[in-house]
């Protein structure tokens, strides 16, 4: 773990970032801030604001039942809420509607998949603070599990586990019920702070079936080629400002772009990517709705 800090806090410092498609320079995210900056102080005093804020808070319930192949049968009927994209520190009234639309949810895994955290100039404690009062009234059987998505600066690590959750920096656990288990694999993200750890963890395993948390998904590819058979992940807000239909403008996928929103495939292997409960930088939405998700595991019917 020291060594992933050391080398986390390295890319945290540079002047690059680094995503599985390789390098990249900050200036990409300096000059899309400028632009969003920019679009913050024109829409702020006319309607559209409103709008966008009040769509913002119009959080929706997503529930899934995926079947999928090799689910050993104690683990069918399975439940895993993820949440993905909190950012609650960007638009703190969205932490009460999140916990309205929470409130007596019963589930045997939570996964938090990545970017607790949001606002530069927010502490981190702040962020996961918001986040526990918007899990206030879940109920959790199992582990509550959580990886770092790009905005989440690697002392994020142990706040999140001051808060109960195993995070899964490039490592799995095993969750068992009876004489059968499963295996959750959890990786940093994959988009700005890549290293070899990542595909290193995916490729470290026993057979058996497998899930992966993943900010982003743009490690799909890898995944399915390891094995997986389903791949949770966020990161892109569904596209947060889209056209009419839903159709993103922009989605910050370099890789695997097919799997920027819902339900995908990547060869044998079902994906998920959560339009994310919270907003980024601008707290507006248009044509897609914020969401937590309810996945429910199930065999394949004969």
């Amino acid at each position: 773990m020291q060594d992933w800090t050391t080398r986390r806090r390295a890319i945290e410092d540079s002047r690059k970032l680094i995503n599985r498609a390789g390098p990249y320079s900050r200036w990409r995210k300096h000059v899309f801030r400028f632009v969003v900056t920019a679009l913050d102080a024109t829409l702020r005093f006319t309607p559209v604001y409103g709008r966008g804020q009040r769509n913002a808070l119009d959080l929706r319930m997503v529930e899934l039942e995926l079947a999928l192949p090799g689910l050993p049968s104690s683990f069918d009927g399975y439940r895993i809420l993820q949440l993905s994209d909190t950012h609650l520190d960007h638009f703190p009234a969205l932490a009460e509607a999140a916990r309205s639309l929470l409130h007596d949810v019963e589930v045997d895994m939570l996964a938090v998949t990545g970017d607790v955290h949001g606002h530069s100039r927010s502490t981190i404690d702040y962020s996961a603070g918001l986040l526990m009062e918007a899990l206030a009234g879940v109920r959790v059987r199992g582990p509550r599990l959580a990886v770092l998505g790009n905005h989440d600066p690697a002392a994020m690590v142990g706040v999140l586990e001051r808060a109960g959750f195993d995070v899964l920096v490039n490592r799995s656990i095993v969750v068992r019920q009876g004489d059968e288990s499963l295996c959750v694999t959890g990786l940093d993200d994959v988009h700005s702070f890549y290293t070899e750890a990542a595909l290193a963890a995916l490729d470290s395993h026993d057979g058996g079936f497998r899930i992966a948390l993943v900010h982003s998904a743009e490690v799909a590819d890898d995944a399915d080629a390891a094995g997986y058979a389903l791949y949770l992940c966020g990161h892109t807000h569904g596209g947060q400002i889209c056209l009419p239909g839903g159709r993103p403008l922009v989605t910050q996928l370099r890789r695997c772009q097919h799997a920027a929103s819902g339900l995908w495939r990547q060869g044998a292997m079902t994906g998920y990517t959560s339009c994310g409960l919270g907003v980024s930088d601008l707290p507006l939405r248009f044509n897609t709705r914020g969401e937590a998700t309810i996945i429910t595991l199930r065999r394949p019917t004969p």
